[in-house]
């Protein structure tokens, strides 16, 4: 069920988001300041292309350690990230989810959307890992 929803979840608009998010990693590359931030655009960017079966947990909640990104440094780079580029890629988002809400079997496409929004707005300090993982980290927190 997950590869058929990933299918169409890619043909029918997936692939704009996920090309989206490779458009502003490709911009962050440009600065040498900005590669973390591009590394993360491309991770996340395939979650978009494909984001059925998958869900972004909070490293520090996966791995039960702190990290830099998981601090205060990841806040501020979440902030930096948001200026330049979260705001943007939530906006697709939000609208995409609202063009999938218009149609009944386009709701859990919407839903994608906008758990792909919340990430656009704060992506530093997640991990894009399977619902089994993300569950079984869940448990152990």
């Amino acid at each position: 069920m997950r590869t058929i929803g990933n299918l169409i979840w890619f043909l029918l608009g997936g692939v704009i988001m996920g090309l989206a998010w490779c458009f502003f990693g490709l911009l962050a590359f440009l600065s040498i300041i900005g590669i973390p931030w591009g590394k993360s655009c491309f991770v996340i960017a395939k979650f978009s292309f494909f984001p059925f079966g998958k869900e972004a947990v909070a490293r520090d909640e996966l791995t039960l350690s702190e990290d830099i990104g998981t601090g205060t440094l990841g806040m501020l780079g979440n902030i930096i990230w948001f200026i330049f580029a979260g705001v943007w890629l939530a906006i697709g988002h939000i609208l995409s989810a609202v063009a999938c809400f218009i149609t009944i079997i386009g709701i859990p496409f919407a839903l994608q959307h906008l758990k792909l929004a919340g990430i656009s707005i704060a992506p530093i300090g997640k991990a894009i890992v399977t619902k089994e993982i993300a569950a079984a980290a869940r448990s152990r927190s």
